[in-house]
């Protein structure tokens, strides 16, 4: 079941098209990474779901659950909070923002601040947070109405490392409870592991989509660059079938299939009464589809 859907949306600026046509769909329980290049749309594409941008044509479309419209929760790339005020003020004011009844509302800060791990740090200001901190109490902000669909546009910015496996363990306890997920990010190891599909954005329009396994073997295929190093120098006209020289003591091949493929290639070796000491093997991510079909960086 599709619970957000963005269906041939077009948006200028002037003379800048920011969207151009695009189209996709957030399917129930998932979680999407949305990627492109710097300007290819996803910003916009954000905003034209809260309402910040009206579109030239084309409609965003929020599906029904049992006969009551999908809420949203949507947190921005900038952090949202009010630095005046502590943690369970920030927590009060956005949960009444979003229509959280009075007698839930303790209930729901109490949750928030426990789940996102603040609960020492219930009264203390934001200005005193640390930028991870900040950023697990932006998401939660945006959850006080308990969503159904949650937009993050890049959440773990400048955060640290525990602070960005807190932030994935949070909503993945999300996804266990049917919450989809619509995720923006530059950092495209995060993507690939956390996403169940990705859509890859360029110029305003959609330029791919689907799992990591099929942008893979549409793109860049599912060879493996496999760096061998052996025990002795190696000559500069050395010639093994099927491995490039790479260094003095080093060999490059690729295959496909390791269990059937990599014995043969060995064998080379040993025919040449070469030892292998070490060997490295380098699998194609999703920085490499990337590139393939934006051929650019993803930060220009």
């Amino acid at each position: 079941m599709d619970v957000l859907s963005f269906e041939n949306i077009h948006k200028r600026f002037g003379s800048n098209i920011a969207l151009s046509g695009t189209s996709f769909s957030l399917r129930s329980g998932e979680c999407l990474a949305l990627l492109g290049p710097n300007g290819a749309g996803k910003s916009t594409l954000v905003r034209s779901i809260g309402g910040r941008v009206r579109l030239d044509s084309g409609r965003v479309v929020i599906a029904d659950y049992h006969g009551d419209t999908a809420s949203i929760g949507i947190v921005p790339q900038d952090i949202a909070l009010y630095e005046k005020l502590t943690a369970s003020e920030n927590l009060r004011v956005f949960g009444t923002l979003h229509g959280v009844a009075a007698k839930e509302l303790q209930e729901r800060i109490s949750w928030a601040l426990e789940w996102s791990g603040l609960q020492e740090r219930a009264n203390d200001l934001v200005e005193t947070f640390s930028g991870g901190m900040q950023r697990r109490l932006n998401v939660v902000c945006g959850l006080m109405h308990r969503p159904r669909i949650l937009v993050l546009d890049e959440p773990t910015v400048g955060v640290d490392p525990q602070s960005r496996g807190h932030l994935w363990r949070m909503l993945a306890e999300l996804r266990d409870e049917d919450t989809s997920i619509l995720l923006t990010t530059h950092q495209l190891d995060e993507a690939q592991e956390v996403s169940d599909r990705i859509v890859i954005m360029d110029e305003g329009a959609v330029i791919a989509e689907g799992t990591f396994a099929e942008l893979l073997k549409t793109t860049v295929g599912n060879q493996r660059k496999i760096l061998c190093y052996v025990n002795s120098p190696l000559p500069i006209d050395t010639d093994i079938p099927g491995f490039v020289l790479a260094g003095e003591n080093c060999l490059v091949t690729g295959i496909e299939n390791v269990a059937k493929d990599l014995p043969v290639r060995l064998a080379e070796l040993e025919k040449r009464g070469l030892e292998l000491v070490d060997m490295v093997v380098h699998q194609p991510g999703l920085q490499a589809v990337f590139l393939h079909l934006t051929g650019r960086e993803l930060r220009e």
